[in-house]
C-alpha cells in the first residue's frame, strides 16, 4: 500500500439524491433536477468530480424509484461515444466519457422521503469493512472553490471523528441556516463542536458558523442514526444524529471554508451557478460577459 493510500481516509462518497425537485416543476417530471445542466455539466457531475478530486474511488448515489436516470447517467453511452468517434467529434467525445470515468457508481434507494438522515442510512448495506468513514455531498450545495473535502480529511487525520464544512456568514442572516457552538483550537479554520441550533435568532445564535453541505462521518453515525427519533414531519435528520454522537463524547470539527458556495436547489441559485460558470467558460465567456454589461445598462437607464 502506498503512502498516499494510506494517508487517504475515506474511499465512498454518499450523494443524496432521491427529492422530487419540486422548486423545478414542471422540469422534474421527467428530468431530474441533479441533471439540469450548470452551462453543460449536470450538477451530480461537478460534485462527482469534487469527490474523486479529494480521492474517493465509489459514489454511492441514494435515490428514489423513478429517478434511475441520474445513476444511469455515469453509465457509458457506446453507440453515441462510437458516433462522435467516427465523427471525429474527440471534444464531444471527451466531455460524454468524463462523467463515467470519474469513479465507480453504485445505486442505493430510499424509498421514502424520510430525511436525509434516513437517505444517508440506506447506503450502509453498500459499504465494506474498510470503511471507516465516509464522505457525504449534497448535490445542491457547490462549494468553491474544490478541495474543502481534501481539507477536512487532514483534520479527521488529526483529530479524529467527523468533520463537517462550514461557511462564516453575516450575523443578521444566520437565522437561515444551522449553526455551530464551537471552541476554538490552534487553527483558526478548525473549530471543535459542541452542538448545534437550527435557524435561531441572530441574537441568539452560538456563532456565525453555519453548515455547508459537506460532511465527513465516522462509521459510528450509522449506528447513531439507528437509535435517534424522528423530528417533525416524521423525518430523521442527519443532524440529529451528530448531536447524539457530540453528547457521547464523539469528536466534531468543522472546517471553516473561505472560498463560495452556489445553491442549486432552487431556481435563483441555479442561475446564478449557471452565469458563473459561463463567465469562466472561453467560449461563452466573452460574449455573456459582453451582453450582461450591455443589458445591465438597460435596465439602469
Amino acid at each position: 500500500m502506498t503512502g498516499a493510500e494510506t494517508d487517504q481516509t475515506f474511499r465512498t462518497a454518499i450523494v443524496p439524491a432521491a427529492g422530487l425537485g419540486t422548486r423545478f416543476l414542471p422540469t422534474t417530471k421527467v428530468v431530474p433536477k441533479e441533471l439540469l445542466p450548470v452551462v453543460d455539466t449536470p450538477g451530480i457531475e461537478l460534485v462527482a468530480g469534487e469527490a474523486a478530486e479529494s480521492g474517493a474511488k465509489r459514489l454511492v448515489i441514494v435515490t428514489s424509484p423513478g429517478k434511475e436516470a441520474v445513476v444511469g447517467y455515469f453509465r457509458g453511452s457506446p453507440e453515441l461515444e462510437e458516433t462522435l468517434e467516427r465523427k471525429g467529434k474527440t471534444a464531444l467525445l471527451e466531455k460524454v466519457r468524463r462523467g463515467p470515468g470519474l469513479l465507480d457508481v453504485e445505486v442505493a434507494i430510499q424509498h421514502e422521503a424520510l430525511g436525509l438522515g434516513h437517505a444517508v442510512a440506506q447506503a450502509e448495506p453498500n459499504l465494506g469493512p474498510e470503511d471507516t468513514c465516509v464522505a457525504v455531498l449534497l448535490p445542491d450545495d457547490l462549494v468553491l472553490p474544490t478541495g474543502v473535502l481534501s481539507r477536512m480529511a487532514e483534520v479527521r487525520a488529526a483529530h479524529g471523528g467527523s468533520v463537517l464544512c462550514a461557511f462564516d456568514v453575516p450575523r443578521e442572516q444566520i437565522s437561515a441556516y444551522g449553526v455551530f457552538d464551537v471552541a476554538e483550537t490552534a487553527d483558526d479554520d478548525v473549530k471543535r463542536v459542541h452542538g448545534m441550533v437550527e435557524k435561531p435568532a441572530p441574537d441568539q445564535a452560538p456563532s456565525t458558523l453555519a453548515a455547508a453541505g459537506r460532511y465527513l462521518l465516522d462509521r459510528a453515525i450509522f449506528d447513531a442514526l439507528g437509535r435517534i427519533t424522528p423530528g417533525s414531519g416524521g423525518e430523521l435528520q442527519l443532524t440529529d444524529a451528530v448531536a447524539l454522537l457530540i453528547e457521547e463524547g464523539h469528536p466534531v470539527h468543522v472546517v471553516v471554508h473561505r472560498g463560495g458556495r452556489h445553491d442549486l436547489g432552487n431556481p435563483g441559485g441555479f442561475l446564478r451557478a449557471a452565469v458563473d460558470f459561463a463567465l469562466e467558460d472561453p467560449e461563452y465567456g466573452p460574449s455573456l460577459r459582453t451582453w450582461l454589461a450591455e443589458r445591465i445598462g438597460t435596465l439602469r437607464s
